[in-house]
């Protein structure tokens, strides 16, 4: 798995095993780590001081901003409506249209969670573990479960 030269990467950006990913067509921002059997595919910016952990997919669309965690096995999702096939026939890149994802700054996505295309999570948001969040976050929400609901804020303590 490689990494491609058409990755855009910033200073100090530390991949650990770059044997053990597959990076093409994206941009990694400064001073970013990102783990061993991750994918990030074209048109994926990745801002200052992130942490991608190991086993998490990336994939068209997304856009992360600076300092976000992305849990061991994180996986997005780029297409509402996926199909492999129409008309008979496979289908291509010109059959779909990808659907964006921002995680603004400082927000954490616990291990295991599934974000679906099309949302926001905001600014120091936290997604638990395993959750699937199907929906806008607002800023410093904690959001778990499925599917992924508000149980409190980052700004106060959680009984």
């Amino acid at each position: 798995m490689p990494i491609a030269s058409s990755v855009k990467l910033g200073k100090n950006v530390f991949i650990p095993q770059p044997d053990l990913v597959n990076l093409y067509g994206c941009e990694i921002g400064d001073d970013t780590k990102i783990g061993a059997f991750v994918e990030i595919q074209k048109g994926v910016k990745i801002g200052r001081f992130c942490k991608v952990s190991s086993h998490s997919f990336l994939c068209e669309g997304i856009h992360l901003e600076e300092r976000v965690f992305v849990g061991h096995g994180v996986m997005f999702i780029n297409d509402r409506y996926p199909r492999s096939a129409a008309g008979g026939k496979l289908q291509t890149e010109a059959d779909w249209t990808v659907v964006p994802t921002l995680v603004k700054e400082g927000a954490s996505l616990g291990s295991g969670s599934v974000i679906m295309c099309g949302i926001t999570i905001g600014k120091e948001a936290m997604i638990g573990a395993g959750a699937v969040v199907t929906k806008d976050v607002p800023d410093y929400a904690v959001v778990m479960g499925v599917p992924g609901r508000r149980v409190g804020d980052v700004r106060e303590k959680i009984k």
